[in-house]
């Protein structure tokens, strides 16, 4: 069978960085441990003034594109996968690639462009697409660019607040790629769910509890899907597991009922009964209830062990590192995660060629997808070509008033004028407005 995956990757973070425990936390009178140890999160990044969903993606291609040496004609499709999209009609993948047409001398008109549409599992989505089309015979020989961006920005005072973030991770997919290829076997879980939304409005509506209830079960029903069709997991099979990452505390309460799960049934349980005793099984409880509160105490006891510990310090700890740092994504959010567990490898010095990564995606609404990816040899050498070490310590650190500005300057219901904090170098940024409304966008050298 052909293999199909990520060739390249690029990360895009907005230039603004809020700093949660020093700038936001006494502001809103708050133990500054709530933020980083209870939420996992040290600070936020934001778009300047003159970014957006478009520049942030665009950005991420160019810079994909030009190490590549990627002309026009080698891009088939662009895909963008966005929760933050201004347009009801124009998709993002048409301005995006309008930009990029001021810096080449080809052009995209016969390349598919789309928006796709599904919370944060969209990015994923996007990248199903793209393989699918590569594995239909429908490319010729191209390759299709997958970008997802969005600015993530919450209501004032609102609970979700500090998990505000902006950045945009641009992939390219093709055949026999570098960085890793997706396995055919996917896992769904999925239900009609209200637990965070956006009825025409640009801050969503959550249901905070309900929403990390709606994430817990979905993921639980994918791994169940994903087993069916690939065979069941143990711990030991993948090098990391990258979940979506609204908050580093979310993945954490994720990835123990994944080991729980996994290790069901298996040696590691067995070497574990005798400090933790064996998973409660429903058919020795006369009532759901019961059942439920041994399992809880069980998972409870699970996270204390040894062995637990040490598995999420290897497998789940090192995906969470970009994210602590730019907040949420939306679409984003699990491909930071990945770039974040290969890059510490490549940190680490660990060969990674032939192993397995699970990818554990979610949208609310609500679904989740689970697949395997093969890490390719020379994966490192696509890795040593990010700067998103880079970008994160340039970022420019907001005070608090400074916060409310660009807040207010982002918000759509108020047309708030505001000098940059940075200036643009050999990148594309928002120049006003057009005759139609339609948004204008220039490379600016």
């Amino acid at each position: 069978m052909t293999s199909v995956g990520i060739d390249a990757i690029e990360v895009r973070t907005g230039r603004l960085k809020l700093d949660l425990a020093e700038t936001f936390a006494p502001e809103q009178g708050d133990d500054p441990e709530k933020y980083t140890k209870g939420l996992g999160l040290f600070s936020s990044s934001f778009p300047d003034a003159y970014e957006d969903i478009v520049t942030m993606g665009a950005n991420a291609a160019h810079r994909l594109m030009e190490r590549k040496g990627l002309e026009p004609e080698d891009v088939g499709r662009i895909d963008v996968a966005t929760e933050s999209s201004f347009d009801n009609s124009k998709p993002v993948s048409t301005y995006i690639a309008g930009c990029l047409e001021q810096v080449y001398d080809g052009d995209f008109h016969h390349a598919n462009k789309g928006e796709r549409k599904f919370a944060c599992i969209a990015g994923t989505q996007s990248l199903d697409d793209a393989v699918n089309w590569i594995l239909a015979g429908r490319n010729r020989g191209r390759g299709a660019l997958v970008i997802a961006t969005d600015t993530a920005l919450y209501a004032r005072d609102s609970s979700g607040e500090a998990t505000q973030g902006a950045g945009a991770v641009a992939m390219y997919i093709t055949e026999d790629p570098d960085l890793v290829e997706l396995s055919t076997e996917q896992g769904y879980g999925s239900a009609d769910e209200t637990d965070f939304l956006k009825p025409n409005q640009q801050f969503p509506s959550v249901d905070g509890k309900r929403s990390v209830q709606v994430y817990l079960a979905r993921m639980r029903e994918a791994l169940e899907d994903f087993e069916r069709a690939a065979g069941d997991t143990h711990p030991d099979d993948y090098a990391f597991i990258p979940f979506h990452t609204p908050f580093p505390g979310m993945v954490r309460k994720a990835a123990v009922l994944g080991y729980r799960h996994m290790i069901r049934g298996t040696d590691v349980e067995d070497e574990l009964a005798d400090d933790i005793g064996r998973q409660p099984r429903r058919d020795d409880f006369d009532s759901r209830e019961a059942f439920e509160e041994a399992m809880s105490d069980y998972v409870d006891d699970l996270k204390e062990t040894d062995a637990y510990r040490e598995w999420y310090g290897e497998a789940i700890d090192p995906t969470l590192s970009i994210s602590s740092q730019v907040g949420n994504w939306y679409t984003g959010s699990v491909h930071i995660a990945r770039v974040s567990a290969l890059k510490h490898a490549v940190e680490e010095g660990r060969d990674l060629a032939g192993q397995k990564l699970l990818v554990a995606s979610y949208g609310s609404g609500a679904q989740a997808e689970i697949h395997e990816e093969t890490v390719q040899p020379g994966f490192e050498d696509e890795l040593a070509e990010l700067n998103v070490d880079e970008q994160v310590e340039r970022r420019y650190d907001l005070s608090f008033s400074e916060y409310e500005q660009i807040h207010d300057r982002h918000n759509h219901e108020k047309s708030v004028e505001l000098e940059p904090f940075t200036q643009p170098d050999s990148e594309f940024v928002f120049d006003g407005w057009g005759p139609m409304n339609e948004r204008q966008y220039t490379y600016v050298e």
